[in-house]
């Protein structure tokens, strides 16, 4: 190290080689070369000394300048719009029981610090925690609870609750953060970045892959379809359909079916019961915002839904109630991180015969096993 360091000294080559016009002893010579040679030796040591110091110096300033990046991330939530968020998080409060779900499906559970009113009232579903902090209902929060848990973030749905959340938390430093979970259209995309604000990028593609996995699994069996059944789907309230942009627009047509409301250009426009009798559906798929059907161990009150349906005035001349193929669906598996299996009972009644040794429940029960750490029961679908 020291000749390269040398190599750099400047006039040390003219110094080295000059030639002496006037004869001097040996012990001169030998003297002046021993003192040269001493100068040159400091002159090398604090040369690279300082050079080394100028790289440690600017590769120390790049790690900072790289743990200063990594302390802070900006996202894009449901609302388009970019928030800042300081890692690592470490207190959250959730509202909506669709981002608590994936909180869980993360393994990120010891984070909430506060909860909605829906969770305590599904005990079973939510054992460990049902006891967490209620801050209000999903769409309608008491700010000062939150404020007094201290969290670092607070989830909630795009929508709800309104704008003035942010400006009653923003003064106490509380970041909000907006996603849905409920439209497979977007979901992978917001458990890749929730993963990346829990801290679980692991577990969030472990997550998004099976999601994949069973998807292209359905469409694979579907690819040769050539007719498509008709469906009429209608959302919660009665005689409301799921248009374009609906997350039941977007089950049906992965499901492989045609919705009759295709033609619409809002997400749930209203209909007459005349309407549906003149499209004349193969398929009705009826949603219900039952809550607990995870507890639920008798079938009669989606059962009860089915037969109100069916026995609609004139209904009887729509051939998917001739022919029986009215299906009642639990919001459970509707929409949010469960989307998948209301997909797959949807495919499974379009296609029974297609799909003969496909087994929605069976894979139902593989999710609440694998990514809520609960036993698979309750009642979800009638008829199954």
């Amino acid at each position: 190290m020291g000749s390269c360091c040398e190599l750099c000294v400047p006039g040390f080559e003219l110094a080295h080689n000059e030639k002496r016009s006037t004869c001097s002893t040996q012990q001169q010579r030998t003297s002046v070369n021993i003192q040269w040679t001493g100068f040159m030796k400091k002159y090398a040591i604090i040369t690279c000394a300082s050079v080394l110091l100028f790289f440690l110096f600017v590769w120390g300033e790049g790690l900072i300048a790289q743990a200063t990046r990594e302390e802070s991330i900006r996202i894009k939530d449901a609302t388009g719009r970019y928030v800042e968020i300081r890692l690592p998080v470490k207190r959250i409060v959730v509202l909506p029981s669709d981002a608590l779900e994936m909180v869980r499906a993360l393994g990120a559970k010891d984070l909430v610090v506060g909860i909605s009113d829906g969770i305590p009232k599904e005990p079973l579903f939510w054992p460990e925690l049902k006891d967490r902090p209620v801050v209000g209902r999903w769409s309608e929060v008491n700010h000062e609870l939150i404020a007094e848990l201290k969290p670092d973030l607070v989830i909630c749905y795009g929508r709800w609750p309104g704008p003035e959340l942010e400006k009653k938390l923003t003064p106490f430093g509380i970041k909000v953060i907006r996603l849905d979970f409920y439209r497979i259209c977007t979901l992978e995309k917001e458990v890749k970045i929730f993963g990346r604000i829990l801290n679980r990028e692991k577990e969030a593609k472990e997550l998004t892959t099976w999601y994949r996995e069973k998807l292209n699994l359905i469409q694979e069996e579907l690819k040769h379809v050539n007719h498509r059944p008709d469906v009429y789907v209608e959302s919660y309230t009665q005689y409301h359909t799921t248009g374009p942009g609906s997350g039941g627009h977007e089950m049906c047509i992965m499901a492989g079916g045609r919705n009759i409301a295709s033609n619409f250009s809002i997400p749930y426009p209203q209909i007459t019961p005349e309407w549906v009798l003149a499209k004349n559906p193969h398929v009705i798929i009826k949603a219900v915002s039952f809550s607990n059907c995870y507890a639920m161990i008798d079938s009669s009150l989606l059962k009860g839904v089915r037969n109100k349906i069916m026995a609609r005035p004139a209904w009887d001349n729509i051939r998917s109630v001739r022919d029986g193929k009215v299906y009642v669906l639990s919001s459970d598996i509707w929409a949010g991180p469960r989307v998948i299996v209301g997909i797959s009972y949807m495919a499974k009644w379009f296609y029974p015969d297609m799909l003969r040794d496909f087994d929605p429940e069976e894979l139902h029960g593989e999710y609440l096993e694998r990514f809520q750490g609960i036993k698979y029961q309750g009642i979800y679908v009638y008829p199954q």
